[in-house]
């Protein structure tokens, strides 16, 4: 697909770009050839292809799921303006 002057002009003005009047032959090559390539990679077939989360066989390493810290819930509440069954009380903020 061969872009011309006003379909490079098109495109700026809509993605709010500044481009050199000097400049748009080369925009209008280098567009038009990833638009090329996107072609041919549309016409191979990928039937056959399982789909990939990632493209590495990787292995997430997580670390242990261990407490770290005493439950200070009690201690916390004390401070807090108004609590509730163990819950901070706020002011609502949506009406």
């Amino acid at each position: 697909m061969a872009l011309n002057r006003t379909d490079v002009e098109k495109i700026a003005h809509l993605a709010r770009l500044q481009i050199d009047e000097s400049s748009v032959p080369e925009y209008a090559t280098n567009l038009s050839n990833i638009l090329d390539l996107i072609s041919q990679m549309q016409s191979i077939d990928t039937s056959d292809v399982e789909p990939l989360a990632h493209p590495l066989d990787a292995v997430q390493r997580l670390r242990a799921d261990n407490i770290t810290e005493n439950n200070q819930r009690e201690h916390l509440q004390t401070v807090a303006p108004s609590v509730e069954s163990g819950l901070f009380l706020v002011p609502k903020v949506i009406e």
